[in-house]
């Protein structure tokens, strides 16, 4: 993979990272529940040496982690997507909203994390990484 791009639904942010991913993850807590309006979040984790955001509509919502450490959902104002996220428990790296990206076709989570408030009809593939809440950093 050469090069990610995506952006929120209005097209008002715009994303790119020149970088290859670190992983795919999928996010069961509470938040990202909350966020995606759906059952959990699917993010593509990049590094962030490389990632540049072209915004002209991009919001930020401070949130806090369970670490007690801050959380920052960078969102569309104008749409409403939800677009990346940068946790300060990871510092280093984004996490990119997987159905923002131009081509989501190649992602294939390999880890689960927040596993102990996933709900309970969500299903998993047969030998998925899981993590009750966050793994280590």
């Amino acid at each position: 993979m050469n090069e990610i791009k995506g952006g929120c639904l209005c097209g008002g942010v715009r994303y790119e990272s020149a970088q290859a991913p670190v992983m795919s993850a999928v996010c069961h807590c509470s938040h990202c529940q909350k966020q995606s309006g759906s059952a959990f979040s699917t993010n593509v984790v990049v590094p962030a040496a490389g990632f540049s955001v072209a915004a002209k509509t991009l919001a930020t919502y401070d949130d806090v982690g369970d670490s007690g450490l801050a959380v920052k959902r960078h969102f569309c104002s104008n749409c409403g997507s939800p677009v990346y996220s940068e946790v300060q428990a990871h510092p280093g790296v984004v996490a990119l909203k997987a159905g923002t990206l131009d081509d989501p076709s190649w992602v294939q989570p390999n880890v689960h994390i927040w596993r102990c408030s996933a709900q309970p009809w969500v299903p998993l593939a047969d030998g998925a990484v899981c993590f009750e809440r966050n793994p280590d950093a």
